[in-house]
């Protein structure tokens, strides 16, 4: 069997093809939110507002949804502060899950 130079191209395009294919699929994988990651957001950035504690402005009862699109999207309160949208500063849906449940976790 007679391997030829433009079959051997082909091969080594084809490899090529799906080792870029994999590297897109491996960087394009959200990153998975820790609690470590949580809770250093947490005291960075809301602990300010919400308390040690999240005691503060924060309802736990509200639904996980309602909670996560706030995260996400920001909040305009009555008076100053506002609740800032995280989804601009890069923070994906399921970091904000993650997120909300470390806050409900303060709570208890």
């Amino acid at each position: 069997m007679k391997v030829t130079i433009t079959r051997l191209k082909k091969m080594a395009f084809v490899l090529a093809g799906a080792m870029v294919a994999a590297m897109l699929l491996v960087v394009a994988a959200p990153a998975r939110a820790t609690d470590d990651d949580s809770a250093a957001l947490y005291k960075s950035k809301c602990a300010m507002c919400h308390g040690q504690t999240a005691e503060k402005k924060f309802d736990a009862t509200k639904a996980d949804d309602v909670l996560i699109a706030s995260v996400l999207k920001g909040k305009k309160l009555e008076k100053p502060p506002n609740m800032p949208a995280f989804e601009e500063k890069g923070i994906t849906a399921d970091q904000a899950k993650a997120f909300v449940a470390y806050m409900k976790s303060l709570k208890q």
